[in-house]
């Protein structure tokens, strides 16, 4: 089942249930998937979507530290219970394991010898690495391998 099918079958499950919170969020990630396939004229696949959720999970976060700065915990408690129904929809997170290891081939694959080649590296770790590891951290992680 793709990932737009399994959306659309939540949201119909989660209105009929009265989940509205729930209801919301997901509607608010089909409306993202929406306006992507509209602006790009293209039907995305599962990938793409594991894009589009990521990048919303990612703004959240970024929302969640500004109103905890804020002392607005209620707006904080709302951002985070978006990013936990929006986590649901992406696959198991990897171990940081099984990312030393993948960022381990990326540099052999690469022939990555400085840190300048992070663009090589980062373009072989993303298909890999999309919706399962924070790209930040991972970011992080293959600089630290040059240093």
């Amino acid at each position: 089942m793709s990932l737009k099918t399994q959306l659309n079958d939540d949201m119909k499950t989660a209105m009929k249930a009265g989940e509205k919170p729930r209801l919301a969020v997901i509607r608010l990630a089909l409306a993202a998937i929406k306006q992507r396939e509209v602006d790009e004229r293209i039907v995305l696949d599962d990938a793409q979507i594991l894009a589009v959720l990521d990048k919303m999970i990612k703004q959240r976060r970024d929302s969640v530290q500004q109103y905890q700065a804020g002392n607005r915990q209620d707006l904080a408690d709302q951002e985070t219970f978006e990013i936990n129904t929006l986590q649901t929809y992406l696959p198991q997170p990897l171990t940081n394991d099984e990312i030393n290891a993948l960022i381990s081939e990326a540099i052999t694959t690469s022939g990555a010898t400085s840190s300048r080649d992070m663009g090589k590296i980062m373009t072989l770790l993303k298909p890999q690495l999309q919706g399962r590891a924070d790209m930040t951290a991972v970011s992080n992680l293959v600089k630290q391998q040059f240093n």
